[in-house]
């Protein structure tokens, strides 16, 4: 169902994929965005109890701009803290799949099944029953959100 699309030489995610974490506590990958991620990936803390895959290259650019955020805001140091800390490199194996640090896990109520999604320059991956909850709540308000972003220029 979906895939990373070429961007000017650069690929971003699209879709979404449903997995399940086997008895060795790995979770597989889709195979069209280990081709865009490499041979390693840093995965971290999401928002609505996510978790977020980023590429090595895109990390470093938010590793970057939350170093750079001022660390007498308490707002700012405490996101800071969160993301960098729960940041983990891991690893594809031969077959694409990545062991998922017990504490991100915890975080994201992930158990057996998965569900990962595309989001442009990164991949997220939610526990299903986590994705369903969400995903019925938003597309109720789609359009209201639309309306929003309309404000925004997009």
């Amino acid at each position: 169902m979906s895939e990373a699309l070429s961007n000017g030489g650069r690929n971003m995610f699209l879709g979404e994929y449903s997995y399940t974490i086997d008895h060795k506590k790995r979770l597989a990958i889709p195979s069209k965005f280990r081709k865009e991620l490499g041979k390693k990936a840093i995965v971290t803390r999401g928002l609505d109890n996510s978790l977020v895959v980023y590429p090595a290259e895109e990390w470093e650019k938010l590793a970057k701009n939350l170093g750079n955020l001022p660390s007498s805001q308490t707002e700012a140091r405490g996101f800071v803290r969160i993301m960098l800390s729960g940041a983990a490199e891991v690893n594809f194996d031969k077959l694409g799949r990545v062991l998922i640090p017990d504490y991100l896990k915890e975080y994201s109520s992930l158990r057996k099944n998965a569900v990962i999604i595309g989001l442009y320059n990164r991949i997220e991956i939610w526990s299903e029953e986590n994705w369903q909850s969400y995903k019925a709540r938003t597309e109720k308000e789609v359009g209201n959100i639309a309306e929003r972003l309309k404000e925004l220029g997009i």
